[in-house]
């Protein structure tokens, strides 16, 4: 899920920035300092905006810059087990499928896709069942649930289970068939 976190910090300007408007040389330490890395707690920090400065600047005898205590907004996202997403499918692989949620790409390893069982196609690089007669692709739109969620320090040992196997979720277009159709509201006078 994507948030709206304020946070603050206590950040160093140095000598070479004193010339730009402080607002500009705050906004741009904070960003270099936080967006785009992953913290436990917060998640990937996409973004940082709306930065403020709480206190006048301190300055250390010996060190030439001036320390700011500062406050931002950060856009966030960081993903919650049972949380579903409408996903598209990256990259079909022997075991599974990823799709990307967010920012982030999960694996929804080949016993999740359904409750039938689902085979790689190695020919065209797809997952199919024989059953139903079903396939997924790379590009297809799914609705995926999250089943685990192991947040690391990076992107790539950063770990997302999906599944798509309780009701309600699949490849869109197996969705949309697996709905009942609406009910038709009778009119007055008729029995329903």
């Amino acid at each position: 899920m994507y948030y709206l976190k304020t946070l603050e910090d206590r950040i160093r300007v140095p000598p070479s920035m004193f010339g730009s408007k402080l607002k500009d040389a705050v906004l741009s330490i904070l960003r270099e300092r936080y967006e785009g890395r992953i913290y436990r707690n917060l998640g990937i920090v996409l973004s940082i905006n709306d930065p403020k400065v709480m206190s006048e600047g301190i300055v250390i005898p010996g060190d030439s810059g001036a320390y700011y205590s500062v406050q931002c907004k950060a856009l966030t996202f960081l993903p919650h087990v049972n949380e579903v997403f409408k996903a598209e499918i990256k990259e079909i692989v022997e075991f599974g499928a990823f799709a990307s949620i967010g920012p982030f790409q999960g694996l929804l390893h080949v016993s999740q896709i359904d409750k039938e069982k689902f085979y790689y196609d190695k020919k065209n690089k797809t997952l199919s069942s024989k059953a139903l007669k079903r396939a997924l692709r790379k590009g297809d739109e799914a609705l995926v649930k999250v089943s685990t969620v192991s947040i690391k320090s990076t992107s790539s040992d950063t770990k997302i289970g999906l599944t798509m196997r309780p009701e309600g979720l699949g490849k869109l277009d197996w969705v949309e068939k697996k709905a009942p159709p609406p009910k038709k509201k009778a009119k007055k006078g008729e029995k329903k």
